[in-house]
């Protein structure tokens, strides 16, 4: 498994197949890194009236947290790969009887966005994060100087690598390519100059966060 996840892009078949094991767990083994997620949301400043894209939003655990920093004036809107996930994020929306929260199954590479964001999250997204076209689908969707705040698993240094086999198995059933995981922020960068990253959950985590600034060659959002 291991060797397969060294391929240099990320795998969508192989991550619709393995989240369709992983749904019904999935909130019990994201209690861990559920702090992170916290940190992570609170870098985006939401405020009243704005528009949030949770991208790769899972199980939308990021849903109430987000809704009520977006207040009802606010919209909040998930996209997400797995069937069997964004099952859950919609069941989600319908107990919590959020009006203006809302899931689109969809790559992130091909979804229609409904409207221009003002802050961007990718909260343990390494697939996403590793897709160029993910990316650029994402921010083309996005206001110029929209907060963006992204975290997730990365590896120790390399004189550290011994403890990097633990990073890898960990990290195993979740991802389809260790492609960037020592760097996950790196094509991130492009789109937010200004990116700040610290260091989480002991090393092997990261916390990232900045603002969108459209490329020269990129015609900005109205």
């Amino acid at each position: 498994m291991t060797a397969q996840l060294d391929r240099p892009r990320p795998d969508r078949g192989l991550a619709v197949a393995r989240y369709r094991g992983h749904a019904a767990g999935y909130d019990a083994s994201a209690a861990r890194t559920m702090e992170l997620r916290r940190r992570t949301i609170a870098l985006l400043g939401l405020r009243d009236g704005d528009n949030v894209l949770d991208v790769a939003c899972g199980t939308g655990l990021s849903f109430s947290l987000l809704a009520a920093a977006v207040g009802t004036s606010g919209r909040v809107v998930g996209v997400e790969l797995s069937p069997e996930m964004t099952r859950l994020a919609r069941d989600r929306i319908d107990a919590a009887g959020w009006p203006n929260v809302s899931v689109i199954e969809s790559a992130v590479e091909e979804v229609q966005l409904p409207e221009a964001f003002d802050a961007v999250l990718f909260n343990f997204t390494h697939d996403v994060l590793q897709s160029p076209a993910a990316l650029a689908r994402a921010f083309a969707a996005s206001r110029p100087g929209a907060r963006v705040a992204a975290s997730g698993s990365k590896l120790y240094p390399w004189w550290l690598a011994p403890a990097n086999v633990v990073v890898r198995r960990i990290n195993t059933p979740y991802l389809t390519t260790f492609a960037g995981l020592r760097t996950p922020w790196r094509a991130l960068a492009s789109y937010v100059p200004d990116l700040h990253v610290r260091s989480a959950l002991w090393g092997a985590g990261y916390l990232a966060s900045g603002r969108y600034r459209p490329p020269k060659s990129e015609k900005p959002t109205a």
